[in-house]
């Protein structure tokens, strides 16, 4: 009985240590939109319409350098030509730090430092 109430236990403590963080990085989706307020300047989602920036209508996934409306910056297009991908990782990474992620972008936001944000921004825009 009294290894059962361990084994229990030690479950418990795993899985408050491992699942709350994996449950934290998922995002909230309502939050993320309104992150995508400090987007709007910039850039549209509802639409295919090209402002400063390229739509961002389903980025997740997308090839860098798609929308083939928008004049993207060298630096964009070299990366487009490595074949790189808007997967979650890579625009987090690049979101947090865009002139470090690709140098010479024409993307001026200094970026999203708060994790939290950028997970939330993921999230919603994941529904896009």
């Amino acid at each position: 009985m009294h290894s059962s109430r361990v084994c229990r236990a030690l479950v418990l403590l795993y899985l408050i240590a491992f699942a709350h963080p994996a449950l934290a990085q998922e995002g909230d989706r309502a939050l993320g939109e309104t992150v995508f307020r400090k987007c709007l300047a910039c850039h549209r989602i509802d639409t295919p319409d090209n402002l400063t920036g390229p739509n961002l209508q389903h980025i997740i996934g997308r090839p860098a350098g798609a929308v083939k409306e928008y004049k993207y910056s060298p630096a964009m297009q070299a990366k487009a030509a490595e074949g790189w991908i808007w997967t979650e990782d890579n625009l987090k990474a690049y979101l947090a730090e865009p002139q470090h992620v690709v140098p010479g972008t024409k993307m001026a936001f200094p970026g999203l430092k708060k994790p939290e944000e950028l997970s939330n921004l993921i999230a919603f825009l994941k529904t896009k």
